[in-house]
């Protein structure tokens, strides 16, 4: 199976891709919705955020707002929730590219807009495809 990176800026366009995807029925993975998940009532990243970041947790679930102000606001605290956060995405991650596997899919998008700015490995990736837009369009 071939493993496509899909990334790009914020207003560029890799929604409207993912959703090409979609309709042409390549599983696409979602790293955004996978953090909102894991962050919302029962994802497995709200315990590990109440420990480092209590005032973050409210009813059971992470609120976001918070976090953010937090994690911009100390750069070791941004630190620290990237340690929490990317190992449970990348969990998730390679549960969706199991399950695209068993499905015998011939390709599978992941759809992460900080693949490069992570300085991930992206050795198990065929390609990597960067979504761009004028000023104009964004």
């Amino acid at each position: 199976m071939r493993v496509w990176g899909l990334t790009g800026g914020i207003g560029m366009g890799k929604s409207t891709a993912a959703r090409l995807f979609l309709a042409r029925r390549i599983p696409v993975f979602d790293a955004d919705a996978a953090v909102h998940a894991l962050q919302a009532r029962g994802g497995a990243a709200v315990r590990p955020i109440a420990r480092a970041f209590p005032e973050a947790v409210q009813g059971g679930a992470v609120d976001r707002a918070t976090l953010r102000r937090i994690a911009l606001a100390e750069p070791a605290a941004l630190a620290l929730l990237e340690r929490i956060i990317h190992p449970l995405v990348r969990r998730a991650e390679a549960r969706f590219l199991q399950r695209a596997r068993r499905h015998r899919s011939r390709l599978a998008v992941l759809d992460i807009p900080l693949l490069l700015e992570t300085r991930r490995d992206t050795r198990g990736f065929d390609a990597i495809l960067v979504v761009s837009a004028p000023a104009s369009v964004q």
